[in-house]
């Protein structure tokens, strides 16, 4: 199985969709609770770029997951700070395409001069708690119910990962 990494394409839009809009409906992975169209798809694809990349892992030509590097927050003391996202379609999990992904983009963000990196994570969601665990990050807090989703109280579970001192 040859796992290719790149940069994302406008032409990736409607799988990248179908993988997170998979994960809208039938997970906590994310507080969103209606699907994306392929419209709203693009404009966040043309948003990204540059220091905030979006990227696709590929086997054979097929896109079995996706990663990101978004703005923490908006203010301008926080901009040396990112947060990151990893989806991984169904059909291709346990295969490390999420490590392989979350590494890419650990790389990505220390190759821009970010100085950490912030993830995240519904208490639901102990697969992506173990990714970023695996791949050096630290929980440094909870937030308790801060988020619903069919009908449940959801925790967040804060990670980080210092890619810089000083």
């Amino acid at each position: 199985m040859n796992v290719v990494i790149r940069l994302s394409e406008i032409s990736d839009a409607e799988s990248i969709a179908q993988i997170y809009n998979r994960e809208v409906l039938e997970s906590f992975s994310t507080f969103d609770l209606r699907p994306r169209t392929i419209e709203e798809q693009l404009d966040l694809m043309r948003g990204h770029g540059g220091a905030y990349p979006i990227t696709v892992a590929t086997i054979e030509d097929k896109i079995a997951g996706f990663a990101s590097l978004s703005p923490y927050k908006i203010r301008p003391g926080y901009s040396t700070t990112v947060e990151n996202s990893v989806y991984v379609a169904k059909q291709f999990r346990n295969l490390k395409i999420g490590t392989t992904l979350l590494e890419d983009i650990i790389l990505k963000a220390k190759l821009h001069g970010f100085h950490t990196i912030i993830a995240r994570v519904s208490n639901q969601n102990l697969a992506s708690s173990r990714l970023h665990e695996t791949c050096g990050f630290n929980l440094v807090g909870i937030e308790k119910e801060v988020g619903r989703k069919f009908g449940r109280w959801l925790d967040v579970s804060i990670y980080q990962l210092m890619l810089a001192s000083g």
